[in-house]
């Protein structure tokens, strides 16, 4: 299976995006199904690059994780990046999941430091693993065998009390122990994106990919949860068209795909290297975006 790394040198040589979508373990065997038989065949129609696969809040989903992403490699022959979190874990227990994965033909890891057990609350290190997302990506590095994605904050991480800027000197450290592309954390404010971009490449010298995550909203009700918990800012216009929508279901998902199109098209204007969209396991709005801007 191809390195995510090779996929972004190609496109950019080529000089067209890189387009992919994230995934996440449903809870349930018949949700897996329908994952499987047609979120995905219907996503496919995106002509997608790769996709990834979340690890749930505290490592909560790794069996899920390794066994959908083979699935999808297996079954579709699409490359995928596997999350994988400091979370929960040991040391070793970290391994044997880089141990499973490259015997799996996986070839592609998502290192993050994590979210605490039911996403809320402190981090507490494990005994015996890391505390920092650096630490992993050395680790996963020095294993060996894998391309490596880190996650970074346009507004700043949540948890980081000092700044977004202190937040942005550690997304460089950590690209600087081996990191191969940034996917960034949703965001409705292009202008984030692009002051935080501008920041990595000018202070730091980053010259890896640095794609924007997209999310199309749904609701004013979904969105705002999301945003509470990542720490995301929903402009002020955003805020009152999604209020004045209210419950109306169809217009908040049209609203999504139409905010989020243009989010998208402002963003590959500009020349990023892809885009990497939050379909929330459907396909309905990511296929609208996609037609819209790849035909």
């Amino acid at each position: 299976m191809r390195f995510i790394r090779d996929i972004y040198k190609e496109k950019a040589a080529e000089g067209k995006p890189v387009v992919s979508f994230e995934l996440f373990p449903p809870k349930t065997d018949q949700g897996e199904d329908t994952l499987l038989e047609k979120t995905i065949p219907a996503l496919l129609k995106m002509n997608p690059d790769y996709c990834s696969v979340t690890y749930g809040a505290g490592g909560s989903t790794r069996d899920k994780t390794l066994r959908i992403v083979n699935e999808i490699q297996t079954r579709f022959n699409l490359p995928t990046l596997a999350h994988l979190t400091c979370v929960g874990s040991t040391k070793e227990e970290i391994r044997q999941f880089l141990v499973e994965a490259k015997d799996a033909g996986i070839r592609n890891i998502l290192a993050l430091r994590g979210d605490p057990p039911g996403g809320t609350g402190e981090f507490v290190k494990t005994e015996g693993g890391f505390e920092y997302s650096f630490e992993l990506v050395d680790f996963v590095r020095e294993f060996g065998g894998f391309s490596i994605a880190v996650a970074g904050f346009p507004e700043g991480h949540i948890a980081c009390k000092e700044g977004r800027e202190v937040d942005w000197d550690r997304l460089a450290n950590k690209i600087q122990h081996g990191a191969d592309l940034v996917i960034t954390q949703l965001f409705f404010d292009n202008q984030d994106y692009f002051t935080f971009s501008k920041y990595l490449r000018e202070k730091h010298g980053v010259k890896v990919p640095i794609v924007p995550g997209i999310i199309p909203v749904l609701s004013r009700n979904q969105i705002q949860r999301f945003t509470t918990l990542c720490g995301a800012r929903i402009p002020e216009d955003m805020n009152l068209k999604l209020e004045e929508i209210g419950d109306d279901e169809e217009a908040g998902l049209q609203f999504g795909i139409d905010y989020a199109t243009r989010q998208c098209r402002e963003l590959l204007d500009s020349g990023v290297a892809g885009i990497h969209l939050y379909p929330l396991n459907r396909a309905k709005s990511a296929l609208a975006i996609a037609n819209t801007l790849w035909g």
